[in-house]
């Protein structure tokens, strides 16, 4: 049990970090910039949306199967 809970914990570090690396690649390639289109906006919202909802799909799957009702 030890061992799955330090499994999830690193995975979601790892999805943390890709987060804010696509975050940070974002932000210098528009910082230089004094307008941003709505479609780059929403590119990069779809980009870390897509990054934690990945997390999220295999934390609930994850659970889901450790959780299974007793018969």
């Amino acid at each position: 049990m030890t061992e799955t809970i330090q499994r999830n914990a690193s995975h979601d570090l790892v999805v943390i970090a890709e987060a804010i690396e696509v975050i940070d690649k974002a932000l210098a390639e528009i910082g230089q910039r004094q307008l941003v289109t709505t479609t780059e906006v929403a590119d990069l919202l779809l980009d870390v949306r897509q990054l934690l909802s990945e997390k999220a799909d295999s934390t609930s799957t994850a659970s889901a199967s450790t959780t299974s009702p007793a018969k």
